[in-house]
């Protein structure tokens, strides 16, 4: 058996996109400068940004305080809610702020429209509090416009986030281009057997974000995980990590630590059975979903809420 494992994926525009990206999901102003710039000059060239983090203009400073050239760093970012109506305009913002004139892949961060006002131009809420979504939104409305900026050549590729497959099965019936992406909350505990088949079958790659889990899925802690990264000499971490590209997904870890950013890129082969013990730990007991903002209903997931939280 081959020990090594892919440094990169290739996407159904036949562009290559690497295996492990740094995640910039809620890395503060100040800390994500340093920890792009470090994790670029330590090997990733694959960033993954959005414009709703509130971080796109220091992300763009890492890179550019990195050294290496713009053509050999591989950039995400997402549209956000708001700019659904407006891609063009959404996409621009996230441009300005990168400091680039393209990106190599950008996603629609939600199939949710949020309708700005008062409140807020991009978490806006109704009086009663609730999100200001507009239900009666087309995504596939959306997706024509993202199919526009991918002609335009300012993004290189384009996908989704967070779709599930009925969302998919509604999307697939409008593109003209498939999406080359997407980007869901994956791990053992949430490890989505039926979307990753469903995503391959139509030739979407599928990226893992959160794949360490956090404190209300505390994988790093979990016995059966620490039993194979003792068998391995490894951190758990870094079983949790190889777990998505030897299954053929690209991993989003986030961190700004120094130790941890250089710990992320690493990547080892696992066997087959221990890949199957992974496959199994959710639906032994142990399912958790973490990330379920608020939008009012599940998104076409079925285990959107837990036990005790469905509506």
């Amino acid at each position: 058996m081959s020990t090594s494992v892919p440094t990169h994926f290739t996407l159904n525009t036949g562009a290559k996109i690497p295996a492990v990206g740094l995640g910039t999901w809620k890395s503060e102003p100040g800390e994500v400068t340093k920890a792009v710039a470090f994790a670029l000059k330590n090997g990733y060239r694959h960033i993954d940004a959005a414009l709703i983090y509130g971080n796109e203009n220091e992300v763009g400073q890492g890179i550019r305080d990195s050294g290496v050239p713009r053509e050999e760093i591989f950039i995400t970012s997402k549209l956000w809610n708001t700019h659904q109506p407006n891609v063009a305009e959404g996409l621009q913002k996230s441009l300005d702020a990168l400091g680039t004139d393209y990106l190599d892949l950008y996603l629609i961060h939600w199939p949710v429209r949020l309708v700005p006002n008062e409140s807020s131009d991009l978490l806006p809420v109704n009086p009663d509090g609730s999100r200001s979504v507009d239900r009666s939104w087309d995504q596939s409305e959306t997706w024509r416009q993202m199919e526009e900026v991918y002609k335009s050549g300012k993004v290189k590729a384009i996908g989704v986030a967070n779709w599930s497959i009925p969302y998919l099965e509604q999307l697939k019936k409008k593109w003209t281009v498939v999406p080359a992406v997407n980007q869901v909350e994956l791990h053992p505990f949430l490890p989505q057997h039926e979307l990753k088949k469903y995503c391959e079958d139509l030739g979407i790659l599928l990226e893992a974000y959160s794949p360490l889990g956090s404190t209300g899925a505390p994988l790093m802690s979990d016995p059966e995980i620490g039993e194979i990264a003792n068998k391995y000499s490894v951190s758990p971490s870094t079983i949790l990590i190889s777990y998505h590209v030897n299954k053929g997904v690209v991993v989003l870890p986030k961190s700004v630590s120094e130790k941890r950013i250089v710990e992320n890129h690493k990547t080892i082969r696992l066997s087959q059975e221990d890949l199957d013990k992974l496959d199994s730990l959710a639906a032994s007991g142990k399912a958790k979903r973490i990330n379920t903002p608020l939008f009012g209903w599940d998104l076409g997931f079925s285990d959107w809420y837990g036990p005790e939280e469905k509506k």
